[in-house]
């Protein structure tokens, strides 16, 4: 038997639970309603059967008196669809009276347990359609995340900022320091890197006159997995011209704040063991207050190893104070900054494409922002300066593993860009914070993982 191919017409289980939740106990509703999803429970034998039927709005209960529907060939796991009356039975449970019953896809393979949901986390994160069928908090996560991201897009639209895309596949990698992936154009006979971030491209179209401009989009990292790195990872990346440091700031702030507002409909979260409130002002701290509030600053490299020693850091594969300072903060004070924090005022040789405070040429306006423990993104006054611009891509050539630059960007700013405030945002870690979980594989439906063995046969 062929079944069928569409079923037009339906609604969404919660407008129907809303509509059965008005009426008395033991009352039916006149009107007809039209649902569909998977059968997640069956209950009762002969005359009178009890469907638990599962969409993504929710779950209701399905009444089906055979005398009406006529007899119930079902499997839990079978995707269906029903017609019929909202009703409340006499206990109170909003259900649906069943007139019409038709089976939409029949399952193959038996669910897990239906009661204690998909509970082994490997199994979760391999077969996340499993997952997203068993279990109603993954099934919730996913969406907070998807109005998370509707809610970003809204804020920076209606803030001036244009959505743009640009180029994945890359002939140079640059805006970060980190490992790429690459591979090879058959065609142009050339490697092509896939991004590490959006900024160089993103600052050319500063320069172009678009003057507020952000993407939303994937940036790909060849190095480790963690509970907040996974090798392809969702950034925002904003530009404004205009703007420094400081009007970037507050404009952050007012983001999560907004976007906490309307996805949680407030600015509390749970995180971590943490109660935290993301609304604005965020604590404003130096980065040089920072670590000397953990004993940790120093300008003398052999003297901060010692000390990271004393704390039991292996600093073995730190070259030089940059690499031990950077060490020092990441393993040290970060963990530290539990609630909303900027830290700001780096160091130029951690920040290399930074502009200059213009008080302190040692010092770059650059922040970071921290909550929770954790990064959440990282924010400079750009740099706009072509000839500067070009002695630090030459003196970074080996801290970059050897990339040279990108003589093309440079170029760019040599035409002139505007004092330009820009911005990354690590949409993952933020999804973490909203939905409280604790590692990125959570909020991440397909992450990365090892490739299992093959069985072999003997």
């Amino acid at each position: 038997m062929e079944l069928p191919r569409r079923f037009p017409d339906r609604v969404e289980v919660a407008e129907v639970r809303s509509e059965a939740e008005v009426l008395e106990a033991g009352e039916e509703g006149s009107a007809t309603r039209r649902l569909a999803g998977r059968v997640m429970a069956r209950r009762g034998h002969g005359k009178l059967v009890f469907l638990d039927l599962v969409d993504r709005s929710g779950r209701i209960q399905l009444l089906c008196d055979v005398a009406r529907t006529g007899p119930i060939d079902l499997n839990l796991g079978d995707v269906v669809g029903a017609a019929g009356s909202p009703a409340r039975t006499r206990r109170g449970e909003p259900s649906l009276a069943v007139d019409t019953l038709e089976l939409l896809a029949r399952t193959k393979r038996p669910l897990p347990d239906t009661f204690h949901g998909l509970t082994d986390i490997e199994a979760r994160y391999r077969r996340r359609y499993l997952d997203l069928l068993m279990n109603e908090d993954t099934r919730a996560d996913f969406r907070l995340r998807t109005r998370m991201v509707s809610a970003i897009r809204r804020y920076l639209d209606e803030h001036g900022f244009l959505e743009v895309e640009t180029p994945v596949l890359q002939p140079r990698y640059g805006g970060a320091f980190a490992e790429p992936f690459v591979t090879h154009h058959n065609e142009l006979d050339t490697d092509l890197y896939l991004r590490i971030a959006t900024e160089l491209y993103l600052k050319r179209l500063i320069v172009g006159g678009l003057e507020r401009v952000y993407e939303l989009g994937k940036d790909f990292r060849n190095e480790g997995v963690s509970f907040k790195h996974n090798p392809e990872f969702t950034m925002l990346e904003w530009y404004e011209a205009y703007a420094d440091y400081r009007d970037t700031m507050a404009r952050i702030e007012e983001l999560v704040s907004t976007v906490a507002l309307e996805t949680l409909g407030g600015t509390k979260v749970a995180f971590r063991g943490h109660s935290i409130d993301l609304a604005p002002p965020w604590r404003r701290l130096p980065f040089v207050q920072a670590l000397e509030e953990h004993d940790l600053w120093t300008r003398d490299a052999d003297d901060l190893r010692a000390r990271l020693a004393e704390r039991g850091l292996d600093t073995s594969h730190d070259a030089d104070w940059a690499q031990l300072v950077d060490h020092a903060f990441s393993h040290l004070v970060e963990p530290s900054l539990v609630s909303p924090t900027i830290v700001h005022d780096y160091p130029v040789a951690l920040s290399p494409f930074a502009r200059a405070r213009p008080d302190d040429p040692e010092l770059v306006e650059r922040f970071e922002y921290f909550v929770g423990g954790m990064e959440l993104g990282n924010a400079f006054s750009e740099l706009n300066d072509a000839e500067e611009q070009a002695r630090r891509f030459e003196a970074q050539r080996g801290l970059a593993g050897g990339e040279p630059g990108d003589p093309d960007y440079v170029e760019a700013l040599a035409y002139g860009m505007p004092p330009t405030g820009g911005l990354g945002l690590g949409i993952d870690r933020l999804a973490m914070v909203l939905t409280g979980r604790e590692t990125i594989r959570d909020v991440i439906l397909f992450p990365a993982l090892r490739e299992r063995p093959r069985a072999t046969s003997e």
